[in-house]
């Protein structure tokens, strides 16, 4: 009885890991305005959101007041690798359309406006 739990366990575990979004990790992203951060990428809701975990800039690691914020909100797959949503820059508190594209240990965030004309982009590279 005990291996057939033990079984079960497993199989769960198992598929629970294989559902897992591949875009689902921690990203450190690019410098900007002289201040990098690590941002966890989890899914929320039907979506994958990204929050900020740790702050960085020239001194090292700080407490910025931006921690636990979603800096990636709402993404959802659009086809294979790309997703669509929302970005936020706390350089200007402005929210811009967003786009990833995932492709192995990198992953391309732009933000947007003008419906897309007109883009910021950065590459982050995944810590795990």
């Amino acid at each position: 009885m005990k291996k057939g739990i033990l079984a079960a366990i497993f199989a769960v575990t198992a598929a629970t890991a294989a559902l897992a979004d591949p875009v689902e990790g921690v990203w450190k992203t690019q410098p900007d305005d002289g201040a990098y951060a690590h941002v966890k990428m989890s899914p929320c809701g039907d979506a994958i959101c990204g929050t900020i975990v740790k702050t960085f800039n020239d001194g090292g690691e700080y407490k910025s007041p931006n921690l636990g914020k979603a800096l990636v909100r709402g993404m959802k797959p659009t086809s294979s690798g790309k997703y669509e949503g929302e970005v936020w820059r706390p350089s200007n508190d402005k929210i811009y359309l967003g786009k990833i594209e995932l492709n192995g240990a990198t992953l391309k965030l732009a933000g947007c406006v003008a419906g897309g004309l007109i883009c910021s982009k950065q590459t982050w590279q995944r810590l795990n």
